[in-house]
């Protein structure tokens, strides 16, 4: 799996204590890799990271990516090899509160990254810089945006993002020409699956509402989504940086799009009823419309063909099973399932069969 190419390598994941930070960090310790995270604290309650237990296993340190210092300090002494930048402000309602801070975060932590990168290229040979599919200047078109779209963003997480894009294309092309480092970007969106419990996300708030026999109040029920389990870029990710291991990869000072499949761009609406069926048919759901002045996009969805045809990578699960794995991890959670570190490895070892039995490439060797 991935070449075996993470099987006792050092790697660092900023963000790690994250919804998607601490699955990844799970994922990699089932790889074999030793590794480091990075994060400012635990951004939830109830918290993945923090149900997982995983802190004894892994290099784990708080600190804020906006402080070069801190970084490079722990860079400098656990000379990672790869690197997977997630630490972020990741919530779009949240930069109209504190546009500030969520460019900081995401601009100023994204140079700070590249920086240790540049000034440890004789230890790192992968960077993967991990953005969003908001960087893209979204206009609503129906088609998917692709790798060479416009970036940029009406509100401050997004642009941030697309600022983030724009930092990390100059280093790019200014530093990393030729052999090691090799260094690529990411774009996803819209990730769901058991563990996410940050505020103003629509899984999470169904989960929490219904957790406590209560109906959830909905925003906008008929805004379109393109759902996709936490696994599906993650896999991306893992697989891009595989490839980027190799000194003159075709990969490296590029962009790559990872969502899933066009059939899965669903309404809330929909994603609400699909749950039920694995909740409780009978959970209740508002329609609670507010116009509050703070724009979010009713469609955005990407074009994948990039990833589809250089990495051989494509997402694994349906509309029906992304919607079953998440909401069955929430059910098995509230339940009273207490060791949630094999539960989430079993949804990573059901979602890797599946892609073997897909014949996705990066599951086969």
């Amino acid at each position: 799996m991935f070449k075996d190419i993470y099987k006792g390598k050092r790697v660092l994941v900023t963000g790690h204590t994250g919804f998607k930070g601490s699955w990844l960090t799970i994922w990699l310790l089932n790889l074999g890799a030793d590794v480091a995270g990075f994060s400012l604290g635990i951004p939830s309650k109830p918290s993945h990271f923090e149900k997982l237990n995983i802190e004894p296993k892994i290099n784990h340190n708080l600190g804020d990516i906006r402080n070069y210092d801190e970084i490079y300090a722990l860079c400098n002494k656990f000379k990672p090899e790869i690197i997977f930048h997630l630490a972020a402000q990741p919530l779009v309602r949240d930069s109209y509160a504190d546009p500030k801070g969520t460019f900081e975060t995401n601009m100023i932590g994204t140079l700070n990254v590249l920086e240790v990168i540049r000034n440890m290229a004789d230890a790192v040979k992968v960077g993967l810089i991990i953005t969003s599919d908001k960087a893209y200047d979204n206009v609503e078109w129906v088609h998917g945006y692709r790798e060479n779209d416009k970036l940029g963003g009406e509100d401050p997480y997004s642009g941030s993002k697309g600022a983030a894009e724009l930092i990390a294309n100059s280093y790019m092309k200014s530093f990393f020409l030729s052999g090691f480092p090799n260094l690529a970007t990411t774009r996803a969106g819209n990730v769901i699956g058991g563990g996410d419990w940050a505020k103003d996300r629509i899984v999470p708030d169904i989960v929490r509402s219904w957790s406590s026999n209560k109906a959830v109040e909905i925003r906008n029920p008929h805004s379109t989504r393109p759902w996709q389990h936490v696994l599906e870029p993650l896999s991306g990710y893992l697989c891009l940086a595989s490839e980027l291991y190799n000194e003159h990869s075709v990969n490296r000072n590029t962009s790559y799009n990872f969502g899933p499949d066009s059939k899965v761009n669903k309404t809330v609406g929909e994603l609400i009823e699909e749950m039920k069926l694995y909740w409780n048919e009978s959970a209740g759901w508002i329609n609670r419309y507010v116009n509050d002045g703070k724009k979010e996009a009713n469609l955005l969805k990407l074009a994948c063909d990039k990833a589809n045809i250089e990495l051989k990578w494509y997402p694994v699960l349906n509309f029906h099973e992304t919607i079953q794995l998440t909401t069955s991890w929430y059910v098995d959670f509230y339940s009273g399932q207490t060791d949630i570190f094999q539960l989430t490895r079993e949804h990573i070892d059901f979602y890797t069969a599946k892609a073997k039995e897909r014949n996705i490439n990066w599951a086969l060797n």
